[in-house]
């Protein structure tokens, strides 16, 4: 009996001669054919060959979960912007902004907006400006008087 204490042989040099080189099908031994893409894709529900890396790290990667957050109907901005976004404007149109009553405001500005906080709305009234939502109710100082 004869025992080698050599090197083992390559797979890559084991597979010489052979059409296959232990890939199975040929044509699927050619290119990224077989391996359906890069990193994770090919993972679904059946993709067993992936699924092993996925419970031993603890990936959420099954299922469905959570809320989707809705699409917003407008954007905020404060009061205190609202003066440096206006300049010397009388009037500006924010249609796509909620007005919110934090900081101050010095002048008196018409303001067309989506919506407004009762606090923004007491603010610049108090000063003598008005504000106009875009759903056609007005808030001024002109119609309570």
């Amino acid at each position: 009996m004869k025992i080698s204490l050599g090197k083992k042989r390559t797979k890559s040099s084991r597979a010489r001669g052979s059409h296959t080189h232990g890939r199975g099908f040929m044509k699927k031994g050619r290119g990224s054919g077989h391996r359906g893409g890069f990193g994770m894709a090919g993972t679904g529900k059946r993709a067993d060959q992936k699924k092993s890396l996925i419970i031993a790290k603890g990936i959420d990667y099954f299922g469905k979960r959570g809320l989707k957050p809705k699409p917003e109907k407008y954007k905020i901005i404060n009061l205190s912007e609202i003066e440096r976004v206006a300049g010397d404007k009388k009037e500006v149109e924010l249609k796509k902004y909620k007005i919110l009553g934090n900081g101050e405001i010095n002048k008196p500005i018409t303001i067309h907006a989506f919506a407004a906080s009762k606090k923004a709305i007491e603010k610049i009234e108090k000063i003598g400006g008005k504000i106009i939502l875009n759903n056609g109710n007005k808030k001024s100082t002109e119609e309570s008087s």
